[in-house]
């Protein structure tokens, strides 16, 4: 791993370790220590989504105007400055206001850090960039929710101003890091004005058949996956399971450590497979995970199966996430054009901030009465990752679902080209 790419990891595990500080908090802030009621903290925590959603469409375009560094500092300011701004909030406006510049920083650096882990990896060391990334953050979130959990006191304010301050100044950090970074002369930098200028970047991404498939499949995942752990899984474990809410932070602390012990494991084991076959095992994995989390709601066992169960499932979702972080970021950089890498990007983490907002509202409500369909429901969406993903294989090239392949024919010309010239001679 290069200088530069030390730096860009770094600084996006520092990113990750002010977020984990107050995002688990961010509804009992708002809520109660400020005193400004459960709707407010519903409009803050929509506001924080609905940001994203707002910013990311654009997004793309900048960074390959202008490159990821320019982008990514613009978006650490303003994350810096809305996480400071929470943490003053005493009002309804200061407090949905610093949630929108929060909420719009943090998703724009997703999209510029991953740009900069493309111009700074090839294909070959592609996989494993975005894999050490995913571990990094994970670390960071988990280091900074537990060190967070220590300081804060729902009795003083000034607790969770320290918290949010903590956040300010880790995304001030990133963008000090960022700023030592010196980027590799990407060819994307040279061919993205003339390419913007011509207007049709959506137009093509859009008509781009295999990237359309991705963002279906990568929708399904995130609403399967990601949109339920603090909703309609959490929901479920508690009025179907009878699972305690201190539970729930073992459950998420088990995914969390699964992902961190098994990364490195599962990394070896993707690398020498197609993408699209890891995608499609995830989609099995998570539907067993669903019908264990059934058997925890919905079996007769005792209590103490019923969390053991609740856990495993937290668990099996870690090692499925383990197993896409170094299929589907790269994906997304390999098939981008050298001039739309930051379009991708962001296109793919605009939906991912969908299923984010649309998995909430449709799992909680399910996972709080309907037990049963709950569960069938998101057992077959498991099952649909697995087809869209075999299906997603036939719109690839070799090389595109198996990078590796492209290191062995590389090896092999390497091997064999001596023996050429000297025939030539």
């Amino acid at each position: 791993m290069g200088a530069a790419m030390r730096r860009i990891q770094a600084g996006s595990a520092l990113s990750a370790f002010g977020l984990g500080f107050t995002v688990p908090y961010l509804y009992v802030y708002v809520a109660q220590v400020r005193d400004l009621g459960a709707s407010t903290a519903g409009i803050v925590l929509a506001v924080f989504a609905l940001a994203a959603l707002v910013v990311l469409p654009f997004s793309g375009r900048a960074i390959d105007r202008r490159g990821p560094v320019p982008v990514l500092l613009v978006a650490a300011v303003l994350a810096s400055l809305g996480a400071l701004g929470m943490g003053l909030s005493e009002s309804v406006p200061a407090a949905v206001g610093s949630a929108a510049l929060l909420g719009a920083g943090t998703a724009v650096m997703q999209p510029a850090l991953a740009t900069m882990i493309v111009w700074c990896s090839d294909p070959s060391t592609r996989t494993r960039s975005f894999a050490m990334q995913f571990f990094l953050q994970n670390l960071g979130l988990g280091v900074g929710g537990l060190i967070g959990g220590q300081l804060v006191d729902e009795s003083r304010p000034d607790s969770f101003l320290l918290l949010f301050s903590i956040e300010a100044a880790m995304f001030l950090v990133l963008a000090g890091v960022v700023v030592t970074v010196r980027m590799p002369g990407s060819p994307a930098l040279r061919s993205t004005r003339p390419a913007g200028s011509q207007g049709g970047g959506l137009r093509s991404l859009l008509g781009h058949k295999a990237m359309v498939q991705l963002c279906v499949l990568g929708f399904v995942l995130f609403f399967a996956c990601y949109g339920q752990f603090e909703s309609g899984l959490a929901a479920y474990g508690t009025e179907a399971a009878g699972i305690q809410p201190s539970t729930l932070g073992i459950a998420l602390a088990a995914n969390t450590a699964v992902i961190v012990v098994a990364q490195f494991v599962v990394l070896r084991f993707v690398e020498r497979r197609r993408r699209t076959r890891v995608i499609a095992a995830v989609g099995l994995i998570w539907a067993v995970a669903w019908v264990i989390a059934g058997y925890a709601g919905l079996g007769h066992g005792s209590q103490a199966m019923a969390t053991a169960a609740f856990i495993s499932t937290y668990a099996l979702f870690g090692l499925g996430e383990a197993m896409l972080s170094p299929t589907v970021a790269p994906l997304v950089a390999d098939l981008a054009p050298e001039s739309m890498v930051g379009q991708y990007n962001s296109a793919f983490a605009l939906v991912k901030q969908l299923a984010l907002a649309v998995g909430p509202a449709v799992g909680g409500p399910m996972g709080a009465s309907l037990h049963g369909p709950y569960i069938v429901t998101f057992v077959l969406f498991s099952l649909g990752i697995t087809f869209l993903a075999l299906r997603l294989g036939k719109q690839l090239t070799p090389v595109q679902d198996q990078p590796s392949l492209a290191a062995k024919t590389s090896r092999v010309v390497a091997r064999h080209q001596p023996e050429k010239e000297t025939a030539a001679a």
